[in-house]
C-alpha cells in the first residue's frame, strides 16, 4: 500500500494566499478579477456567516452555479472551513438539484441567480439558507442567526480585523487525510446520480501529481481559461484548484464555448495549459484543418520526406495559434478521442495528450506528457496509484481496470450497497471500464463494462470502438451503436450545417449513411457489423461533460 506522507489540503490553499496575495487569481472572462487578496477576504467573510449561522466542521454546503469567480471563492471558503462542499452541476433539472440538496444534508446552498430561478425552496425543506453567487445575499433564509451576521457581515468583519485583514490573518481548518472534503454527484451516464465521497488526500494527491508533471509549465502569474464545469472533478481539479494552488490566473469562460468566443478567448488570454473534453479538439480539428487536407495532392505531399514535415508543420502552427500558441499542451479527458482526429494530431505533432480518471479518483488515474503519450493510449498509472487489469492476459484480453491509492473515493454517501460493490478487498476500486496494458504500462481504454454486447455466439463487442470508425464518415455528427434481436444498428444524428449546406433532401442523407454502412462493415469482424443505420431527427441527450446518455437509447425501436 502507498506510504506517502499527506500533509494538509487546506494549509496548501493557505500558503498559496500568503504567497501569491498581490497576483491576480481569478477572473470571469472580460468582466470583473479578483486578486488572491480579494479572494481571501471573501473567504475570510464566509468563514464569519458560517461561525454565526451555527455550521460546524463536517457540516454539508452546496453550491450550484456557472463557472465563474464567487463559485471558486466560495468552494474554497467552504472546504477552509472544514464544512463539505457538495458541487451540483448547472446544468442538472431542478429536480435532480432538489434532490441532490436534500440527499446530501445540505444546510447551506450557494446558488446563481439563473440556477435559484428554476428551483423550489419548499422542495428542500431542510435547507437553512441559499446564499447568491452574485453579491452573497439571501435569497432564502430559515435560520435567524444567519439572517442576522448576513446584515451585520461588514461590521462584524470590521471588528473582528480593525487594523485591515493581512496575509498573516489567514488561517484555516488544518484537515485530516481521511476527512470528507466533498460530495460530488456523478452525471448519471449509466444510472442515477451517485455521491462520490471525495477525501482530502485525494484532493492533495491529485494536486501533488499536477505539480510534479506540469509545475514547471506553469508559472506563477500565468494564464488559464476554464472551460469545463468546474462542479465536475475534471474541470476543478485541473482547471481550477491546482491552479490557485501554484499562483495562476484563472479565466473562467462564463459564455457558451461557440467557435467563435473560444477563439477569441484563447487569443486573448493565451493559456499556459488547456484542458479539454474530445468534443471540443474534434470539432475544431474537423472545421479548420481536416477540409484543408482533403485533397489528395496535399496528401500525396504529406508522405514526402522534406515537403511533407513542412506542409505538417504549418498545419501544426495553424492549430496551434487558433488555440492560443502559448500552450504547453492540451490534455484531453472525459471520453476517448476519435482515433481519426487523433491520428492527425500525431502525424503533425501536435502537443497533445489524452488522460484518463474517474470522479471516484478525484480524478486521475493515467496520464502521461505529450512527447511520451503512445498514440491509443491513456498515459500509464500516476504517482500514487496503482493500476491493474482484471483479465487471464492484460496485456490481450480486456479486462475490467482496477485501482487503488490516494485519489481513490471513501464510497458513495449513504449508498453502503453500491460502495460494497464498487470498493474491493485490499482498497481496490472498480472503475467499470475495460481495458488492457502493455508492457511499458501504457493502458488502452475498450469501453465501459455495462456497455459491452455480446454477440450471437458469445463475442465481446465494443460499441465504442464500432462509433469510432462511423464518427469518422460522411456526414456524421454523432452516433450510438445498439443491440437489437441479436443485430447491431448505428443511430446516427447528422451534421446539420453539411446536410444545409449540401442542400440534401432525407432520402440523399439516408442514401449517404446506407453507403457508410457498406464501406465500414468490412472494416469489422463479421460479428460487430451493422445491420442498418437509423438517422436521428435530434441530438443525443448528453451529460454535463458532453457523453451521450446512452441508456436512454438502448431501446430505440428500429
Amino acid at each position: 500500500m502507498n506510504t506517502t506522507k499527506v500533509t494538509s489540503y487546506n494549509q496548501m490553499i493557505a500558503d498559496s494566499i500568503k504567497a501569491y496575495w498581490n497576483l491576480d487569481a481569478l477572473s470571469d472572462y472580460g468582466v470583473m478579477t479578483l486578486q488572491y487578496k480579494d479572494v481571501a477576504r471573501i473567504i475570510e467573510k464566509m468563514h464569519i456567516l458560517f461561525e454565526h449561522s451555527g455550521i460546524v466542521p463536517g457540516d454539508k454546503i452546496a453550491i450550484c452555479g456557472k463557472n465563474q469567480c464567487r463559485w471558486g471563492a466560495a468552494f474554497l471558503s467552504i472546504i477552509t472551513y472544514g464544512a463539505v462542499a457538495v458541487p451540483i452541476l448547472h446544468e442538472f433539472h431542478p429536480e435532480q438539484i432538489h434532490d441532490i440538496v436534500n440527499h446530501s444534508d445540505a444546510r447551506l446552498f450557494f446558488v446563481g441567480e439563473n440556477v435559484w430561478k428554476k428551483l423550489n425552496a419548499d422542495a428542500m425543506p431542510a435547507l437553512e439558507g441559499v446564499i447568491s453567487l452574485t453579491d452573497h445575499h439571501l435569497e432564502m433564509s430559515r435560520n435567524e442567526r444567519l439572517t442576522f451576521a448576513r446584515e451585520n457581515l461588514n461590521r462584524l468583519f470590521g471588528e473582528k480585523y480593525p487594523l485591515n485583514f493581512r496575509p498573516e490573518h489567514v488561517n484555516y481548518y488544518q484537515d485530516k487525510p481521511e476527512e470528507l472534503a466533498l460530495i460530488n454527484y456523478t452525471s448519471g451516464t449509466t444510472s442515477n446520480s451517485k455521491g462520490v465521497m471525495i477525501p482530502y488526500r485525494a484532493m492533495w494527491s491529485n494536486a501533488e501529481f499536477a505539480k510534479q508533471v506540469m509545475g514547471e509549465h506553469l508559472p506563477p502569474g500565468a494564464n488559464v481559461l476554464s472551460m469545463l464545469p468546474m462542479a465536475h472533478m475534471y474541470g476543478m481539479a485541473y482547471e481550477f484548484c491546482f491552479e490557485f494552488l501554484s499562483g495562476v490566473h484563472v479565466h473562467f469562460l462564463t459564455k457558451i464555448a461557440s467557435p467563435t468566443v473560444l477563439i477569441k478567448a484563447l487569443a486573448e488570454v493565451k493559456p499556459v495549459l488547456i484542458v479539454v473534453v474530445p468534443l471540443i479538439i474534434e470539432k475544431i480539428v474537423r472545421k479548420s484543418v481536416l477540409p484543408k487536407i482533403q485533397d489528395p495532392k496535399i496528401r500525396m505531399m504529406m508522405r514526402l520526406p522534406v515537403v511533407g514535415q513542412r506542409i505538417k508543420q504549418k498545419i501544426c502552427d495553424a492549430l496551434t495559434n487558433a488555440m492560443g500558441g502559448n500552450f504547453y499542451e492540451i490534455i484531453v479527458g472525459g471520453a476517448g478521442i476519435n482515433q481519426e482526429v487523433e491520428n492527425l494530431l500525431h502525424e503533425i505533432g501536435f502537443r497533445y495528450t489524452v488522460g484518463y480518471g474517474t470522479t471516484e479518483c478525484a480524478p486521475i488515474i493515467c496520464y502521461d506528457d505529450w512527447k511520451d503519450v503512445k498514440i491509443g493510449s491513456c498515459g500509464k498509472c500516476v504517482v500514487n496509484m496503482e493500476l491493474k487489469i482484471d483479465s487471464p492476459d492484460p496485456q490481450n484480453v480486456p479486462g475490467e481496470i482496477l485501482t487503488r491509492g490516494l485519489n481513490v473515493m471513501l464510497g458513495y454517501y449513504k449508498n453502503p450497497q453500491t460502495t460494497e460493490q464498487t470498493l474491493l478487498e485490499g482498497g481496490w476500486y472498480r472503475t467499470g471500464d475495460l481495458g488492457v496494458i502493455d508492457s511499458d504500462g501504457n493502458v488502452f481504454i475498450k469501453g465501459r463494462c455495462k456497455n459491452m454486447l455480446l454477440g450471437a455466439n458469445g463475442q465481446n463487442i465494443y460499441p465504442e470502438e464500432i462509433e469510432d470508425k462511423l464518427n469518422g464518415m460522411a456526414l456524421v455528427s454523432e452516433c450510438v451503436v445498439i443491440q437489437h434481436n441479436e443485430k447491431l444498428y448505428g443511430l446516427v444524428y447528422p451534421d446539420p450545417e453539411q446536410v444545409r449546406q449540401l442542400r440534401l433532401q432525407p432520402d440523399d442523407v439516408a442514401a449517404i449513411m446506407e453507403q457508410n454502412r457498406k464501406d465500414l462493415n468490412p472494416n469489422l469482424p463479421n460479428y460487430a457489423q451493422l445491420a442498418g443505420i437509423k438517422i436521428m431527427e435530434e441530438e443525443f441527450e448528453k451529460t454535463p461533460k458532453k457523453s451521450i446518455k446512452r441508456y436512454l437509447y438502448v431501446n430505440t425501436p428500429m
